[in-house]
């Protein structure tokens, strides 16, 4: 499977960091996160009240133009303003999300380890930058299932070995789940969209981690569905493999 390699450059600067102490400590980043967690509630409070301006100034400009009133392009004009502000915060809360889920080199011994894990296995991908484990969900699961097939349960048991390591157990983790755009056929029961789908099958590898003794209190669960893609999808919602998959982010205790 190809992965992103650790560079020469990489390891000798991660070693000098480990050995002087300069780089990042793991109580810096839970303040930056603390910081970002607390900027990104401000926000999405902000972008609430927003929402509630657009409805209002809406209902006002239904009923001017049913008047034909001469308010029209004044609302007009403020509801456009709302939107652009909107949409910047949106872009904001999901640059912060982003920080928060991910985003950090790993000890060089973990990300070795890691590293050599998905060299072995064809269905997992190692991001060493950003501290990402990445499964393939074609190869965890079947088509429209959240059941981890069982040729993938070894896999994710070896790599629950890894992070109950000595090197890795100073870790907690987050999964998170992504689909592409196709529409849910034939387990809408279960899967009513892919939001469903891609929560459910985060959950179903989080209850096997915890099966092989990952601490319950390190773990956590999202989901994406189709909505985080990392290639466009093919026309006419026919999705595409490349998005469908399901990433293990490995962030400092507490995070």
């Amino acid at each position: 499977m190809r992965i992103v390699k650790l560079s020469g450059v990489f390891l000798v600067c991660a070693c000098v960091a480990l050995i002087t102490g300069c780089g990042p400590g793991l109580q810096d980043l839970r303040i930056q996160n603390a910081a970002l967690n607390k900027r990104k509630a401000e926000l999405e409070s902000d972008l609430q009240v927003t929402r509630l301006k657009l409805q209002q100034l809406e209902r006002q400009l239904a009923y001017a133009e049913a008047l034909d009133g001469v308010e029209v392009k004044t609302l007009q004009e403020r509801i456009a303003a709302l939107e652009e502000d909107r949409a910047k915060k949106l872009e904001l809360i999901a640059s912060m999300q982003q920080q928060l889920l991910g985003g950090m080199p790993l000890p060089v011994e973990l990300s070795i380890m890691l590293e050599e894990f998905a060299e072995r296995e064809d269905m997992v991908t190692f991001d060493p930058d950003r501290g990402i484990v990445k499964f393939e969900s074609d190869l965890l699961f079947k088509s429209g299932s959240d059941e981890v097939l069982s040729a993938a349960v070894p896999r994710v048991k070896v790599l629950c070995k890894i992070l109950n390591s000595e090197k890795g157990s100073n870790f907690d983790i987050i999964i998170a789940g992504h689909t592409d755009d196709q529409p849910i056929r034939y387990s809408r029961a279960k899967h009513p969209t892919n939001w469903h789908l891609s929560a459910h099958r985060a959950i179903s590898v989080l209850n096997l981690m915890a099966g092989s003794n990952i601490a319950q209190k390190r773990m956590s669960a999202r989901g994406f569905g189709e909505f985080r893609p990392i290639v466009p999808n093919e026309p006419g919602k026919k999705g595409n493999q490349q998005n469908r998959r399901v990433e293990i982010y490995i962030v400092p205790e507490g995070m």
